[in-house]
């Protein structure tokens, strides 16, 4: 089952989407949490797998962000324990937002580059993770030029090693939705995301 997730994981986050705009319906806070690390370069000092410890309650966020609705706050991954982002659903954003929440010391990653990650995604309108490479402790591995928007913004131009947040527009996830995960068309997407290396 793991590995059947994990499966749809890769396939969602290489699925490039259209426009649309976002909607919401759920309300309440919810917490998800995944399991990441990151490493320093692309070299092979870089961990080759994300650890599957649950986050430790009471982790100050490194980010904090009032979108269009909602609201959300994002603890980032540290090499042992998994990352936590805590939504007050719906949450929207009318444009993507990416914040570095832990800057790496690796060569900055290319916009035509091919990376190796840890992610986990929760889906804005209800709090819930949809997909975590975390999970199954594997990173995953796919060019940029291949993945929704949101993904190559997050990751372009960052450091290898970082550790970033992204909250995307529907334009720049699943515009159409992607059913299988849950995903309506206007959701908006959060990622906490960890490069362990680029070629």
């Amino acid at each position: 089952m793991k590995n059947a997730t994990l499966a749809l994981g890769a396939a969602l986050v290489l699925t490039v989407a259209g426009c649309s705009s976002d909607s919401d319906s759920d309300s309440g806070t919810t917490e998800a949490t995944g399991t990441a690390a990151a490493g320093n370069t692309d070299t092979g000092s870089a961990p080759t797998s994300c650890p599957t410890a649950s986050a430790k309650d009471g982790a100050e966020p490194q980010w904090t962000l009032k979108g269009a609705t909602g609201e959300m706050e994002m603890v980032a991954a540290t090499q042992n324990e998994a990352p936590k982002i805590t939504v007050q659903s719906p949450f929207s954003v009318d444009q993507t937002v990416v914040e570095t929440l832990v800057e790496g010391d690796g060569p900055v990653v290319a916009e035509t580059a091919s990376v190796t990650v840890c992610y986990v995604g929760v889906n804005g309108r209800n709090g819930e993770e949809f997909d975590s490479a975390y999970q199954s402790g594997t990173p995953v591995d796919f060019p940029l030029n291949g993945v929704i928007p949101g993904f190559s913004k997050a990751i372009a131009g960052q450091k290898v090693g970082s550790k970033v947040g992204v909250a995307m527009t529907s334009a720049d996830g699943y515009a159409q939705g992607q059913p299988s995960a849950g995903i309506e068309p206007g959701d908006t997407l959060i990622f906490e995301i960890g490069i362990l290396a680029a070629s």
